[in-house]
């Protein structure tokens, strides 16, 4: 009889963790997926480290100066030290990783890493990416110091690391402006990964956004091929299906989703089966009220209309009238290249804002409403170019 419940995933956990404590030890060429990474930034990362990458995509392409990155499932350290060359010496990255062979991989060649760039800006910590308020050092610590032997002591032990999670987490609530990972959300047990996408969302701050490398199917795997523990521990048998990949991070709460890359030829076909990789950003900050501050926006097009993850739908061309919030929003990536903004011409202060319906769909916006009702004003021909040259 098959493996169920339970049982199966930890048999699935405890095969994952085997093969990554030995492709720590010894290169095992089946995990990995060819990428391209900038070479100005391997120079200073250890051979070691660079053949012991397990990656499918490179989302340090996407990061910026001085912002401050966590690696989910930092394997050896190799994204963290190419992103920590990408975010400068005011930048920081940490590594989050569960498995020991691996930190200590990552641990040992950061110290090689700093002394070749100038700057130390990377550190590695031991927790597991579904539970990133758990520091699974303090844990190991803990057991090590006082090992529970009866029920009641593990009781008491549980009840403690739920303080420690509240109290001192491994990763602050809203801490990090990017999360990363690289082919490492597929590794993780079906019943965990709604509470890893949530764990992303909560560690971002405001206006962040996540940037996640992975490997999705093109049609739901099989339960025969998730009992597969190779399979699984390769990358593939856990792989979600593009679309509920993307659904995961919008069910999290993340907003703005699109593909940065998606390879068309599939990595691996297995039983007919296509796994390829792909690059997804979503973003934070569509959380709080909606206040009504006579704003609107224009959709500039191509398409002759568009929604948003919250049910919005933009007609090109046409003002549409949108919540403070909202307006906000499509200011900034990744819409802002897509719509022109309308300010109100004189601004209604946060204070005499009134609440805004955006549940109740989307209206037109009268020009009357963002000029004002008694709008007059008639003057001369100003520059059309839009940058003060000469139009004619």
């Amino acid at each position: 009889m098959a493996e169920q419940g339970p049982t199966r995933n930890s048999s699935l956990e405890r095969h994952v963790a085997e093969r990554y404590a030995e492709a720590a030890r010894r290169v095992e060429p089946e995990l990995c997926c060819p990428v391209n990474y900038d070479p100005r930034y391997l120079k200073a990362i250890p051979q070691e480290v660079l053949d012991r990458d397990y990656g499918c995509g490179d989302p340090s392409a996407f990061l910026r100066l001085g912002e401050t990155v966590l690696d989910l499932g930092s394997g050896g350290g190799k994204i963290c030290f190419i992103a920590s060359q990408v975010v400068g010496p005011k930048g920081h990255v940490i590594g989050v990783d569960a498995n020991d062979d691996m930190l200590a991989l990552g641990r040992g060649a950061a110290p090689k890493v700093a002394q070749a760039v100038g700057y130390a800006n990377v550190r590695f910590l031991k927790g597991r990416i579904q539970d990133l308020a758990l520091d699974l050092d303090r844990l190991d610590a803990s057991l090590g110091e006082n090992p529970p032997t009866t029920a009641s002591q593990w009781q008491a032990l549980n009840a403690e690391m739920e303080d420690w999670r509240r109290t001192a987490p491994l990763v602050p609530d809203a801490s990090v402006d990017v999360v990363v990972s690289n082919c490492v959300l597929n590794l993780v047990v079906p019943e965990d990964k709604p509470r890893l996408f949530r764990e992303i969302h909560r560690v971002l701050k405001p206006g962040g956004r996540a940037v996640i490398s992975d490997i999705v199917s093109d049609e739901d795997v099989p339960e025969a091929l998730q009992r597969d523990p190779d399979l699984w521990s390769g990358c593939i048998s856990g792989a979600l299906r593009e679309d509920r990949f993307l659904e995961a991070f919008e069910a999290a709460g993340l907003y703005g989703m699109r593909l940065l890359k998606r390879e068309s030829d599939p990595w691996r076909t297995v039983e007919g089966i296509e796994f390829r990789s792909v690059t997804v950003e979503a973003f934070k900050g569509k959380e709080g009220p909606c206040w009504e501050r006579n704003q609107a926006a224009v959709y500039l097009g191509p398409f002759r209309e568009v929604s948003d993850d919250d049910g919005h739908t933009y007609r090109r061309g046409v003002p549409a009238a949108v919540c403070d919030k909202t307006f906000r929003i499509l200011t900034r990536a990744p819409y802002a290249e897509h719509f022109s903004p309308v300010p109100p011409r004189v601004e209604v202060p946060p204070e005499a804002a009134k609440p805004f319906a955006c549940a109740g769909g989307t209206r037109v916006r009268s020009a009357r409403e963002t000029k004002g009702e008694t709008y007059g004003e008639t003057t001369e021909a100003g520059p059309c170019c839009g940058d003060g040259g000469n139009c004619c």
